[in-house]
């Protein structure tokens, strides 16, 4: 089986469509280990990907105005058992653009993988940009993810980004995003993870609301069990008159595992309003007996409340 064949495997898994990466209509990019297997540019969007010693440097490019049609797939992922993946990827999206990129990253043989995502994104004034990326890993925990974001949000612009990973073992994540945004700009960001065994999950989220009228929203989702272990930073930061930000974070903890919160809220600016909750426990007893009562196993019952805390 080629690299190719074997990486879209791991893409399907993953919870991909393997069609859309052929597809000479929808931008695409598919990076395994330190190889470029496939690239496809439409009007409005560029995308340069050069080999790196360790991994794959990426310069992705939306044009002024472009409002690309599709969302853009994107693969990333290591298939032997051991290997290091580094990821340094340059977003920038022009002015009133507006675009989608779904990614798949895949880890289904790790054993001592890293995977390392330094990125620079920047959004233009009263541009679109969203970012989805799904994770999917073996279950021997053997895989580190080291994501570290920096974003700049111009004036009107828009940023969502959502990072999940709740298929196979968490492994080692450390989770590192930092935003700014300009007057009545938007940033939301969203983090799920689930862990057990020894994974440690660590997610750290930093959104600076500079302009006025800025928004933020940081949202956290995380289960863990076993003897895992999972601790979120989430700060939120109003600088301006009638910025309006929220931190979101909810874990459930179940077993020997340990769950940590710390979400922060900084105000320089009186007209700013920055709030925060935070929940920690153990799954619902109201909705652990509903399930059960209807037949379902104990276990099961609380595998279906934290996926569906989880989102799916």
């Amino acid at each position: 089986m080629s690299d190719f064949e074997a990486i879209l495997r791991a893409y399907e898994a993953a919870g991909g469509d393997p069609a859309f990466l052929k597809s000479p209509t929808v931008g695409s990019l598919v990076i395994s280990g330190n190889q470029v297997l496939g690239l496809n540019a439409v009007p409005g969007l560029s995308v340069e990907a050069s080999p790196l010693a360790d991994g794959v440097q990426v310069a992705v490019r939306v044009a002024e105005g472009a409002k690309i049609a599709f969302p853009v797939h994107l693969c990333f992922g290591v298939v032997p058992a051991e290997g290091v993946q580094r990821i340094v990827v340059d977003f920038q999206i022009g002015a009133g653009a507006a675009v989608e990129f779904l990614a798949h990253c895949t880890f289904p043989n790790a054993l001592r993988v890293q995977h390392i995502m330094e990125g620079e994104v920047h959004v233009g004034a009263g541009a679109t940009m969203r970012y989805s990326e799904v994770h999917y890993h073996g279950e021997a925990g053997g895989i580190e993810v080291l994501p570290k974001v920096r974003t700049v949000v111009e004036e009107r612009g828009r940023y969502r980004s959502a990072f999940t990973q709740t298929h196979g073992r968490a492994g080692r994540i450390e989770f590192d995003y930092q935003v700014d945004v300009a007057s009545h700009g938007l940033a939301e960001l969203t983090a799920k993870a689930l862990g057990y065994g020894e994974d440690r999950i660590t997610i750290r989220e930093t959104i600076r609301l500079n302009g006025e009228g800025a928004r933020g929203l940081a949202k956290s989702r995380v289960a863990v069990r076993d003897r895992a272990q999972s601790h979120v930073f989430a700060t939120t930061e109003g600088h301006a008159p009638l910025a309006r930000g929220h931190v979101d974070c909810v874990e459930i903890v179940r077993d020997q595992a340990l769950a940590y919160a710390a979400p922060i809220v900084v105000v320089t600016d009186a007209r700013a309003q920055i709030t925060h909750e935070a929940a920690i426990g153990t799954v619902g007893k109201k909705e652990l007996e509903t399930l059960m009562s209807r037949g379902v196993e104990e276990e099961e019952a609380v595998d279906i409340i934290v996926r569906g805390m989880l989102g799916e």
